[in-house]
């Protein structure tokens, strides 16, 4: 039912923008030749706004994995580097959360550790609305900032690093994925935020470690430890789902000959502070 109402909506906009080309083509018959300014200004802003939503649709074709509808859950980790990696954690947090709500996402932090002295370790994100994971996936990898050091005296140029993963939300009821609660290890305690006297008082917050894969998942958003847990679990079975495919497509690419190994500390974007300011994305080379 959830596919129908998606293919109804997408099949139902096709048709009014080609009912609108209709309408406007029309009109255009109607008036050429006329001495008809207003009819011309209208045409002129609606043929614009056509051509604007014909791109965006166009883009949306381009989204063609499995699971590019969905919503996604990103997380950011801090690399080497300690406060000032930390620091461009934080930002880079921002610059997501700035981005969803550009695009009318809804966007709610699931679990943010803060650092020692200013950013963050690590932060958890749900990010929902149309094609969130199609537009996010390409974010996955590694992010190197330059600029000069707001945390030294001297005030040296440093680069930092911070790691981007992405993940597409799957409804638990899609996944393929069997847990064995051995081998889990499920710890509680206080949470860190904001979230009213329950949260802060009771040992709501919820970590749990999948042994085998060695993933760590934490959740502290919710007002209750079940609720915390439930979600905890959905976005273990979530990523060890993500797992799986990217051994999937490892094999097939290993199979037709085109196998790289993925070293860890190729960033995919460079974010230049000092001496110039420039964002590059490695792989594209776009500036």
């Amino acid at each position: 039912m959830r596919e129908i109402a998606e293919r109804r909506d997408e099949v139902d906009t096709w048709r009014g923008i080609r009912q609108r080309i209709d309408d406007a083509a029309e009109l255009w018959a109607l008036t050429e030749g006329e001495d008809d300014e207003a009819s011309r200004q209208e045409l002129a802003i609606e043929t614009a706004a056509l051509e604007k939503e014909l791109a965006d649709l166009e883009f949306h074709l381009l989204l063609a994995g499995e699971y590019d509808r969905n919503n996604a859950i990103l997380s950011i980790h801090a690399g080497a580097g300690g406060t000032e990696a930390q620091d461009w954690a934080s930002m880079l947090l921002r610059m997501y959360l700035r981005w969803a709500e550009r695009h009318r996402f809804k966007a709610d932090i699931v679990d943010q550790r803060d650092g020692e002295e200013a950013g963050i370790l690590s932060a958890q994100v749900e990010i929902s609305g149309p094609w969130a994971y199609g537009y996010l996936k390409a974010e996955r990898g590694v992010h190197r900032l330059v600029r000069m050091s707001p945390f030294n005296a001297g005030n040296t140029r440093e680069t930092s690093v911070a790691r981007v993963e992405v993940y597409p939300n799957i409804q638990d009821s899609d996944i393929d994925i069997e847990i064995n609660p051995g081998d889990l290890e499920i710890d509680t305690y206080r949470s860190q935020g904001a979230g009213g006297q329950n949260v802060q008082k009771n040992e709501s917050a919820v970590r749990i470690r999948h042994i085998r894969s060695g993933i760590i998942v934490t959740c502290q958003d919710q007002r209750s430890q079940t609720q915390n847990r439930e979600r905890a679990m959905h976005i273990l079975k979530v990523r060890l789902q993500e797992i799986e495919e990217r051994k999937r497509e490892a094999e097939l690419r290993q199979l037709r000959g085109e196998y790289v190994d993925a070293q860890f500390g190729n960033q995919i974007r460079n974010y230049v502070l000092h001496p110039y300011q420039l964002v590059k994305d490695a792989r594209t080379g776009y500036e």
